[in-house]
Order: structure tokens, then C-alpha cells, then sequence
């Protein structure tokens, strides 16, 4: 056999080998596409379950997790948001904990967070949940300083933070009002034009 066959041989079972493991990762894979396509047609609840057997795979097997670190990062954020649309708050943030980082955990986190500070009835329990939420989008900011969603949410919670802290018993219906500036007494109100 002449060098040349041989070279092309040898080139041509390493081709057969890495299109048997395309079709095999395609196949071990199928639950993310069966999630995105969920996810496309609008039912949220088959494409969180879909999301997490494609987690479960991942989990199952930390080499391929590392591989195809990508992969896992878009199910995992995928999850987070999902379950945020759901407002499973507690799920989000039980997810955020082994979350990868570049699937924005701290992000969906502080939102979580942030969501249950507005329903929570005692103000200690809005307080600690605000300022937790503040902390999270804060990691979130500086995991990503070009993401403007995040920048926003932070702005938003720390300037509601800091109100929340000068008044610390506002209801929960008044949260949002804290961050309107009220008129100084003794001040006329501005004359309504139109």
C-alpha cells in the first residue's frame, strides 16, 4: 500500500468517526430541539420539561457537559427564563445556584428576587428580598458591563432600595410610588398645560 492510500484511509475513519458522533450528539441532543420548538409554538411548560431532561443529560455526564458548554448554558438560561415567565420565583432561584455563569443566573436571580419583594406582605421580608435583589443584579452588571437589561434592572432596584431604606414600612402596593419624587411642601403644583 502506497503512502498516499494510507494517508487517505486513515483520513477517511476519522471522518466516519466524527460523523458518527455529529449523529450520535444529534441524537443525545434531541430534547433541546424538542424545547426550542416547544418554546417556538408558545407552550412553556414542554419546553421547561424538555430543557431540563436535556439538564439532566448534561448533569449526567460533566465531560460532555464541558464540551459543550454552550449548549448547556442555552438550556440553562432558557430554564431560568421560562420559569421567570412563569413566575416560579423560588424555581428560579433554586436554578440560579447551579447555573452557569454564562447562562446569567445573578441576572434572572436578582429579577426573581425582585418580583417577590413587590408581593411580600411584611416589610422586613420586602426589605431583605430587595436588597438581596440589589446584590444579584449588581454580580449581574459586572458579569456582563455591556448588557443594558441588567444595567437597567440594577439602576432600578438600587434606586428603590435606597427610598425603601429612608421609609422602610411602605405596603407593598406603595413600593412603586417610592420612586416618583414627591412635591416639596409648601410648593404650588405645576399648572397642567392642555
Amino acid at each position: 500500500m502506497t503512502p498516499a492510500r494510507r494517508v487517505v484511509g486513515a483520513l477517511s475513519v476519522v471522518l466516519l468517526l466524527i460523523g458518527v458522533a455529529a449523529v450520535a450528539y444529534a441524537r443525545w441532543s434531541r430534547a433541546i430541539d424538542d424545547g426550542d420548538t416547544a418554546l417556538a409554538r408558545g407552550d412553556s411548560e414542554s419546553a421547561l420539561i424538555a430543557y431540563a431532561q436535556a439538564a439532566d443529560r448534561f448533569d449526567a455526564h460533566p465531560l460532555l457537559r464541558q464540551m459543550f458548554a454552550r449548549d448547556y448554558a442555552r438550556v440553562a438560561a432558557a430554564r431560568l427564563a421560562i420559569e421567570y415567565r412563569l413566575e416560579r420565583y423560588d424555581a428560579v432561584l433554586a436554578d440560579a445556584e447551579r447555573t452557569p455563569a454564562s447562562a446569567a443566573p445573578h441576572f434572572w436571580a436578582g429579577l426573581a428576587l425582585f418580583a417577590k419583594s413587590r408581593s411580600d406582605e411584611r416589610p422586613e421580608d420586602q426589605n431583605a428580598a430587595l436588597m438581596r435583589a440589589e446584590e444579584e443584579l449588581r454580580q449581574a452588571v459586572e458579569a456582563a458591563p455591556a448588557d443594558w437589561d441588567a444595567k437597567y434592572n440594577f439602576e432600578l432596584v438600587s434606586r428603590l432600595a435606597a427610598a425603601l431604606r429612608k421609609q422602610p414600612n411602605t405596603p407593598p402596593e406603595g413600593l412603586m410610588q417610592l420612586l416618583r419624587p414627591q412635591p416639596r411642601a409648601g410648593t404650588k403644583p405645576p399648572r397642567r398645560v392642555g
